[in-house]
């Protein structure tokens, strides 16, 4: 087959595709991938074919408006005028990843495509063009009703009343009406009837890129979704440790690994610098990852106790951390209990809340402070609780133990092409 996987998002949201495109093109598929052009380089040198969509999604979100919507703005106000600006250009960049999708298609001429869920075009060409499509997540609480959890972008209850149900039909009918408008603006094709795209978007089926293990929620038994497994692209292990990083790990017995990955903030320096008043107070030797800038390299801060690294492999480095503060990104989240680590999760925006509700629920943390309400005392407390709690490390554990049990590969390949 002739596979389309198209994908939107920051790298938490593309890795999981590049995942499935090496399985699948491991199968004798022809696989292309359409991402934002930030990670040609990425797929390509998996030897993958790479159609570029705008970078401009990207650049939103790290634009100072998209610091103070991830981060939290310093005051309400702040924060709805930055949002109501990323909005706007949000809209817009939309609109042009839409048409890219369309172009890349028609150029494609796929036998099935493989989405994210912010990538729509393709519930238009499943209804117009007849052309097979599927959803892929690595968050989960979308589109299809998943019992006792409300959609992602929702609260369970409003004014005490439930609103569970009535969470999916709202985003399914914002996605649908923007899906709609936007067909109606295209030349020389004919407008897409609301009723059918709606009839297709409840037939599509849905794959959750998710450890059953971490994963929580009842599926109905005629759900077309399914949870089969966190999976991760090849070569993860290349990258090599620094010397400075291994002699730290290897003159303390327990070390602290944070990280807010992809996600920045207004603050950068404030919150490395509170970061580094609580380690060293408690005196806890900690791994400091700077990554995108959401935390920050301090030039003038000399403790025996921290160490800064830019880039990690994970992979290396977790097996040998005792505890992981992160923003709770899916892939940094299943990585971290995928190693046994006690977790605490700092979040930013939407399904970040999620996994630092589920991660508490499960036993292997406390539930993490959001980051605009970080404070000495707050992370004080829960920092010296993530260290000094030995059951979250041994539910950590046993989470992990049971994640490694995990072998969905075929699952997944007969759910995709099925």
């Amino acid at each position: 087959m002739k596979i389309l996987l198209i994908s939107i998002g920051t790298r938490g949201d593309i890795e999981p595709f590049i995942a499935i495109a090496e399985i699948l093109k491991a199968n004798n598929h022809e696989v292309v991938c359409a991402f934002p052009e930030q990670f040609r380089q990425l797929t390509e040198s998996l030897g993958i074919s790479f159609h570029a969509l705008t970078p401009e999604f990207l650049n939103l979100l790290h634009s100072k408006d998209g610091e103070v919507v991830m981060g939290g703005g310093k005051n309400l106000f702040e924060k709805a005028v930055s949002f109501i600006r990323l909005a706007k250009q949000g809209m817009k960049v939309n609109k042009v990843m839409m048409v890219e999708q369309q172009t890349i298609t028609s150029f494609v001429q796929p036998d099935l495509i493989i989405h994210h869920n912010k990538a729509v075009y393709p519930l238009y060409s499943a209804v117009m063009d007849h052309i097979p499509q599927k959803i892929v997540s690595p968050v989960p609480y979308i589109v299809h009703r998943i019992k006792g959890y409300p959609h992602l972008g929702f609260p369970k209850s409003i004014l005490g009343i439930n609103i569970e149900k009535l969470s999916y039909k709202i985003a399914n009918f914002g996605l649908l009406s923007f899906v709609h408008s936007w067909a109606k603006k295209l030349k020389n094709r004919e407008k897409v009837d609301k009723k059918a795209l709606k009839k297709c978007l409840k037939e599509t089926p849905l794959i959750y890129t998710i450890s059953p293990t971490l994963f929580s929620g009842e599926v109905a038994e005629n759900s077309p979704v399914k949870v089969l497994g966190y999976h991760e692209k090849s070569g993860q292990s290349d990258m090599e440790e620094s010397p400075a990083l291994l002699k730290f790990v290897d003159q303390h017995k327990k070390v602290m690994l944070i990280t807010f990955g992809s996600m920045t903030n207004p603050w950068p320096e404030k919150i490395t610098r509170l970061f580094c008043q609580t380690l060293e107070g408690l005196q806890i030797p900690a791994i400091i990852n700077t990554a995108y800038g959401g935390l920050i390299k301090l030039e003038d801060y000399k403790s025996d106790h921290i160490h800064f690294e830019e880039n990690l492999n994970y992979h290396k480095i977790l097996p040998k951390i005792y505890a992981f503060i992160h923003h709770g990104g899916s892939g940094t989240t299943h990585l971290g209990i995928k190693y046994g680590c006690a977790t605490m999760i700092i979040p930013h925006i939407v399904d970040q809340f999620m996994w630092n509700q589920l991660i508490s629920e499960k036993g292997a943390g406390p539930i993490g402070i959001k980051i605009n309400k970080l404070n000495y005392k707050r992370l004080n407390a829960k920092v010296k609780d993530l260290w000094t709690n030995s059951t979250y490390k041994t539910k950590a554990h046993e989470l992990s133990k049971e994640m490694q049990k995990e072998d969905l590969k075929n699952e997944l390949i007969e759910a995709l092409l099925k």
